[in-house]
């Protein structure tokens, strides 16, 4: 049945504005609003994912979004120069930058959009 079909991803946001000039000006990512009231990440690819309004969203406790990235030093160290602040989570050890780089995995730093919503940057270790 959905062998056919293209399949998106989706997830809310509790201020639509807020999320577009972060995903847009902070990430520098594609954002277009083509469905009235949702946003369209446009990903390298061809990828789309939907991100819709929610009055009392709630973010997930995990990672909804992973960019991978072939040096994550200088992406996080990009990030960081447009204001984004990495997480830092208990049961990883994180360098001074924020990067989980553990073995026989890929290297990885959080960080979160305005609603609260987990995304990562990553690299193949």
């Amino acid at each position: 049945m959905f062998t056919n079909t293209k399949a998106f991803s989706g997830f809310a946001v509790n201020d639509l504005q807020r999320a577009r000039e972060f995903y847009s000006e902070t990430l520098g990512l594609r954002v277009t609003e083509e469905q009235n009231g949702m946003l369209t990440l446009h990903i390298a690819g061809g990828t789309e994912i939907l991100v819709y309004p929610k009055e009392d969203h709630a973010p997930a406790g995990f990672t909804v979004l992973n960019f991978p990235v072939d040096d994550i030093d200088a992406a996080v160290e990009e990030l960081a120069g447009r204001g984004v602040r990495f997480e830092r989570y208990p049961g990883f050890e994180h360098d001074d930058k924020g990067i989980v780089r553990a073995e026989g995995g890929p290297k990885i730093a959080w960080f979160t959009d305005p609603a609260g919503n987990v995304f990562s940057v990553l690299q193949d270790a």
